[in-house]
Protein backbone atom coordinates (compact mmCIF):
# COMPACT_ATOMS: atom_id res chain seq x y z
CA UNK A 1 0.00 0.00 0.00
CA UNK A 2 1.39 3.40 -0.95
CA UNK A 3 0.04 6.50 0.78
CA UNK A 4 0.20 10.19 0.08
CA UNK A 5 3.67 11.56 0.63
CA UNK A 6 5.35 8.37 -0.52
CA UNK A 7 4.69 6.29 2.60
CA UNK A 8 4.46 2.60 1.78
CA UNK A 9 3.02 0.02 4.20
CA UNK A 10 3.63 -3.68 3.73
CA UNK A 11 3.60 -6.91 5.67
CA UNK A 12 7.09 -7.50 7.05
CA UNK A 13 8.94 -10.32 5.33
CA UNK A 14 12.07 -11.99 6.59
CA UNK A 15 14.40 -11.39 9.50
CA UNK A 16 15.63 -7.98 8.30
CA UNK A 17 12.10 -6.53 8.18
CA UNK A 18 11.27 -8.02 11.58
CA UNK A 19 14.46 -6.56 13.08
CA UNK A 20 13.47 -3.17 11.64
CA UNK A 21 10.00 -3.44 13.22
CA UNK A 22 11.56 -4.29 16.58
CA UNK A 23 14.03 -1.39 16.30
CA UNK A 24 11.15 1.06 15.69
CA UNK A 25 9.28 -0.33 18.69
CA UNK A 26 12.40 -0.07 20.85
CA UNK A 27 12.87 3.58 19.88
CA UNK A 28 9.24 4.53 20.52
CA UNK A 29 8.17 2.38 23.44
CA UNK A 30 11.39 1.63 25.32
CA UNK A 31 13.50 4.76 24.69
CA UNK A 32 10.74 7.41 24.49
CA UNK A 33 7.99 6.04 26.71
CA UNK A 34 10.06 4.10 29.21
CA UNK A 35 8.37 0.73 28.71
CA UNK A 36 10.65 -1.99 30.11
CA UNK A 37 12.20 -3.93 27.24
CA UNK A 38 11.15 -7.26 28.74
CA UNK A 39 7.51 -6.13 28.53
CA UNK A 40 7.75 -4.73 25.00
CA UNK A 41 8.60 -8.00 23.28
CA UNK A 42 6.40 -10.99 24.06
CA UNK A 43 5.55 -14.52 23.03
CA UNK A 44 2.94 -13.18 20.57
CA UNK A 45 5.57 -11.57 18.33
CA UNK A 46 6.49 -14.94 16.81
CA UNK A 47 3.06 -15.63 15.30
CA UNK A 48 2.01 -12.03 14.65
CA UNK A 49 1.58 -10.35 11.29
CA UNK A 50 3.97 -7.39 11.46
CA UNK A 51 3.39 -4.39 9.20
CA UNK A 52 6.16 -1.97 8.32
CA UNK A 53 5.79 1.60 7.04
CA UNK A 54 8.69 2.91 4.97
CA UNK A 55 9.42 6.09 3.09
CA UNK A 56 8.88 5.45 -0.61
CA UNK A 57 11.93 7.38 -1.80
CA UNK A 58 14.60 5.51 0.10
CA UNK A 59 12.85 2.77 2.09
CA UNK A 60 13.73 4.33 5.45
CA UNK A 61 11.57 2.91 8.26
CA UNK A 62 8.83 5.19 9.61
CA UNK A 63 6.63 2.98 11.76
CA UNK A 64 5.28 -0.45 12.54
CA UNK A 65 2.36 -2.32 14.06
CA UNK A 66 1.24 -5.90 14.47
CA UNK A 67 -1.89 -8.01 14.08
CA UNK A 68 -2.62 -10.99 16.28
CA UNK A 69 -5.06 -13.61 15.04
CA UNK A 70 -6.66 -16.78 16.35
CA UNK A 71 -5.96 -17.85 19.92
CA UNK A 72 -3.41 -15.05 20.47
CA UNK A 73 -5.99 -12.42 19.50
CA UNK A 74 -8.63 -14.10 21.67
CA UNK A 75 -6.36 -13.74 24.71
CA UNK A 76 -6.12 -10.00 24.03
CA UNK A 77 -9.78 -9.33 23.17
CA UNK A 78 -11.68 -11.39 25.68
CA UNK A 79 -12.02 -14.72 23.93
CA UNK A 80 -13.23 -14.10 20.36
CA UNK A 81 -10.92 -15.69 17.77
CA UNK A 82 -12.91 -14.04 14.94
CA UNK A 83 -11.64 -10.62 16.07
CA UNK A 84 -8.06 -9.58 15.35
CA UNK A 85 -5.93 -7.68 17.84
CA UNK A 86 -4.03 -4.63 16.57
CA UNK A 87 -1.09 -3.72 18.74
CA UNK A 88 2.39 -2.27 19.10
CA UNK A 89 1.56 0.60 16.73
CA UNK A 90 4.64 2.83 16.74
CA UNK A 91 5.64 5.76 14.54
CA UNK A 92 9.10 7.30 14.78
CA UNK A 93 9.11 10.86 16.12
CA UNK A 94 10.41 12.25 12.80
CA UNK A 95 7.43 10.75 10.93
CA UNK A 96 4.62 11.84 13.26
CA UNK A 97 1.94 14.07 11.82
CA UNK A 98 2.46 12.71 8.30
CA UNK A 99 -0.40 10.19 8.33
CA UNK A 100 1.88 7.19 8.88
CA UNK A 101 -0.11 5.89 11.86
CA UNK A 102 -3.40 5.98 9.95
CA UNK A 103 -1.80 4.17 7.00
CA UNK A 104 -0.44 1.50 9.32
CA UNK A 105 -3.87 1.00 10.90
CA UNK A 106 -5.46 0.66 7.44
CA UNK A 107 -2.81 -1.84 6.37
CA UNK A 108 -3.36 -3.90 9.52
CA UNK A 109 -7.13 -3.80 8.93
CA UNK A 110 -6.54 -4.99 5.35
CA UNK A 111 -4.44 -7.87 6.70
CA UNK A 112 -7.27 -8.74 9.12
CA UNK A 113 -9.85 -8.69 6.31
CA UNK A 114 -7.59 -10.89 4.22
CA UNK A 115 -7.62 -13.42 7.05
CA UNK A 116 -11.42 -13.39 7.23
CA UNK A 117 -11.70 -11.45 10.49
CA UNK A 118 -14.86 -9.44 11.13
CA UNK A 119 -13.45 -6.86 13.54
CA UNK A 120 -10.25 -5.53 15.08
CA UNK A 121 -9.71 -4.82 18.77
CA UNK A 122 -6.93 -2.76 20.27
CA UNK A 123 -5.75 -1.35 23.57
CA UNK A 124 -5.16 2.38 23.02
CA UNK A 125 -3.10 4.65 25.20
CA UNK A 126 -5.69 7.13 26.44
CA UNK A 127 -3.94 10.09 24.81
CA UNK A 128 -4.46 8.32 21.43
CA UNK A 129 -8.21 7.69 21.78
CA UNK A 130 -9.11 10.53 19.40
CA UNK A 131 -6.74 9.19 16.74
CA UNK A 132 -8.43 5.79 16.78
CA UNK A 133 -11.92 7.28 17.02
CA UNK A 134 -11.26 9.21 13.78
CA UNK A 135 -10.45 5.85 12.17
CA UNK A 136 -13.76 4.34 13.29
CA UNK A 137 -12.82 2.64 16.56
CA UNK A 138 -15.17 2.78 19.56
CA UNK A 139 -13.91 2.62 23.13
CA UNK A 140 -15.47 0.19 25.60
CA UNK A 141 -14.84 -0.85 29.17
CA UNK A 142 -12.95 0.98 31.90
CA UNK A 143 -9.50 2.53 31.70
CA UNK A 144 -6.69 0.16 32.72
CA UNK A 145 -2.91 0.38 33.10
CA UNK A 146 -0.56 -1.41 30.70
CA UNK A 147 3.18 -1.03 31.35
CA UNK A 148 2.23 1.82 33.69
CA UNK A 149 0.42 3.75 30.91
CA UNK A 150 -3.39 4.29 30.98
CA UNK A 151 -5.25 2.45 28.19
CA UNK A 152 -8.79 1.78 26.94
CA UNK A 153 -10.04 -1.14 24.86
CA UNK A 154 -11.44 -0.19 21.44
CA UNK A 155 -13.05 -2.10 18.58
CA UNK A 156 -13.92 -1.55 14.94
CA UNK A 157 -16.12 -3.79 12.80
CA UNK A 158 -14.59 -4.44 9.38
CA UNK A 159 -16.71 -4.17 6.27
Amino acid sequence: MTAAGGVRCRVAEGRSDLDTCFAVRKEVFVAEQGVPEDLEYDEYDVGAVHVLAVRGADGAPLGTGRLLTGAAAAVKNGGDATVGALGRLAVLRSARGLGVGAELVRAIEDAARGRGLGAVDLHAQTHALGFYERLGYVAYGPEFPDAGIPHRAMRKALR
